[in-house]
């Protein structure tokens, strides 16, 4: 039992040596509460550094929970401005960090210089928004004294100046102390009334030990004090809506005036444009370079007589399908620059031996950059159907929301917060992804779209009868089509249609399971097979990462301080 009590004694020793590094022999409070609607507080501070010491801070809580009398939750955040601390270095944050954090802390003080024996120190600073109106009353609730300094305050004076025609008195104005929670007014106070002020000294013998307050409650009529509100309340916390909906609006603006396509009729067509591969016709259906633009060539060419498919069943358990390209001849010399890229990375040298054979799961990680290649070079051989200015004031609107979104951001931290920055991080974001679509197609371009809008509508509403005709007059006519229905995204649907018109498959992709296959038979296995075949041609090496009523204590002011 004797251990314990010792044990128990020299955690007490240890904790309040810790909190004794300091004393505040006097410690005065002189505030002022502005018909504005704020108040200034002036701290004095005598007290004892006890060993060496760089100086004290000031812990000021700002966010706070509040609950009305009729049960409702709210969060109330008050601001700290004009914090001065004469003859003495100090750091304090800036407005935008405030609106980061929780809590303003004072920091006074020169981390060169150490202190020791009485010091005497004055702070300065201006509350906004800590006035709670009431339905009955104006409260001014604020703790002089809070609970979280690491120190004894062995005197505490104070004196709340108040507007003209207030009159303190017992009814309406309180000081609490003790520990946080202590709801009985104080007796360890003698209160002073009078015009326009109200104050108070601690008793002798007085010590506010840490974790106990002092706090000052008092209720000012209506009228004393009017409520601090910017000139337009919608600005003061959700002007960064305004900010975000001005810069939506002069996108669409520019988008209408340099990106917005001309009114396109479709015109009916049954065949896709001369001379225009599938991977254009891709390209210029969305203006979007896709990698499933480029995959369309494959059947494109097999359609031509250039290459030959044969899907090759998996094999054992664990094992997956995959599929065999077989080159037939060489690609066309004035074939565009992004086939030939895909051509040469498929079967190397255009000259090379009929009969290169290439696995398309041989292409995993390695055939992404020809698809990147062959992306740009399609990209660059379409610009001729655009107007050059569109594309000019599209590389203008990239250069301009990259600078908005910094600006911005910046502008949305310092005066709304995080919420703020974060929305407007967002939107820069989706306005540059949007910009992608500020192009706009020239006469040549528009007559282009028009036709393959048609033909695209076609192979939506396509109809047996008009099929048969078609197939009549062409006996390949789904395989010479096949191609631009994959780059629309619409094969499933085309070969569909074909499935009950009893036409063969093309004899271009064959399977190594079956010798011969059903229009059905060939349409679910030649979807796999792109499918695939897209992901093995585009897939990158995967990069590898390591692995977040009142009391004591009440009101506003919360925090406290410490030495350092």
């Amino acid at each position: 039992m004797k251990n314990i009590s010792f044990f128990l004694f020299i955690l007490l020793v240890v904790g309040k040596g810790v909190a004794q590094d300091f004393t505040v022999i006097n410690y005065t409070v002189d505030i002022t509460i502005h018909q504005e609607g704020y108040f200034d507080v002036v701290e004095n501070y005598d007290l004892n550094f006890e060993i060496p010491k760089h100086g004290i801070y000031r812990n000021i809580q700002t966010k706070y929970d509040l609950v009305d009398a009729e049960g409702s939750e709210s969060t109330r955040k008050i601001k700290i401005s004009k914090i001065k601390v004469p003859n003495y270095k100090y750091d304090a944050p800036f407005d935008f960090v405030q609106k980061l954090q929780d809590n303003v802390q004072i920091k006074i003080g020169d981390k060169d210089i150490t202190l020791v024996g009485p010091q005497h120190y004055e702070i300065k600073y201006r509350v906004h928004n800590a006035l709670l109106f009431e339905d009955s009353h104006i409260r001014f609730y604020w703790n002089i004294k809070p609970e979280d300094w690491q120190a004894d305050f062995h005197q505490v004076s104070f004196k709340v100046h108040v507007p003209d025609n207030v009159y303190p008195d017992k009814e309406n104005s309180f000081v609490y102390s003790g520990d946080s929670g202590t709801s009985t007014r104080s007796t360890d106070i003698q209160l002073y009334y009078s015009a326009n002020e109200f104050s108070g000294t601690s008793k002798s013998g007085f010590v506010s030990h840490p974790g106990q307050s002092v706090t000052v409650l008092m209720n000012l009529p209506f009228g004393s004090v009017i409520e601090e509100k910017p000139f337009w309340p919608f600005w003061e916390q959700f002007g960064w809506v305004f900010l975000i909906g001005i810069m939506f609006f002069a996108f669409f603006r520019v988008w209408w005036n340099f990106g917005r396509d001309e009114r396109i009729i479709a015109t009916t067509s049954y065949y896709p444009p001369d001379n225009i591969d599938p991977a254009m016709v891709g390209f210029l259906i969305n203006d979007k370079d896709d990698n499933s633009d480029l995959i369309s060539l494959i059947p494109y060419w097999g359609s031509k007589g250039l290459i030959r498919l044969e899907e090759i069943p998996k094999k054992g358990l664990f094992g997956s399908k995959d599929t065999k390209i077989v080159r037939l001849q060489s690609l066309p010399l004035d074939s565009p620059a992004y086939e030939m890229e895909i051509f040469q990375g498929l079967f190397g040298d255009n000259n090379n031996v009929v009969g290169t054979e290439v696995l398309v799961s041989s292409l995993k990680d390695t055939f992404y950059t020809k698809m990147i290649k062959a992306r740009s070079e399609l990209k660059k051989l379409a610009q001729p159907y655009y107007e050059a200015e569109s594309k000019k004031i599209q590389g203008i609107m990239y250069f301009a929301l990259v600078a908005l979104a910094i600006g911005l951001t910046l502008v949305g931290l310092f005066y709304w917060g995080p919420l703020a920055a974060v929305a407007i991080v967002v939107s820069c974001i989706l306005l540059i992804f949007v910009n992608r679509f500020m192009v706009k197609k020239n006469a040549k371009g528009n007559e282009l779209l028009s036709e393959l809008k048609g033909f695209k509508r076609f192979i939506k509403v396509a109809e047996e009868n008009r099929l048969k005709m078609l197939i009549k007059d062409d006996p390949h006519y789904f395989e010479n089509t096949l191609g631009y229905a994959l780059a629309f995204g619409l094969f499933d649907q085309w070969a569909k249609k074909f499935r009950d018109l009893n036409i063969p498959p093309p004899d271009w992709y064959s399977s190594s399971s079956s010798s011969a296959l059903s229009m059905n038979q060939f349409s679910k296995s030649f979807s796999s097979s792109m499918a695939s075949t897209k992901s093995y041609m585009v897939s990158s090496p995967s990069s590898s990462g390591s692995s977040g009523g009142g009391s004591s204590g009440g009101g506003f002011g919360g925090g406290g301080g410490g030495s350092w």
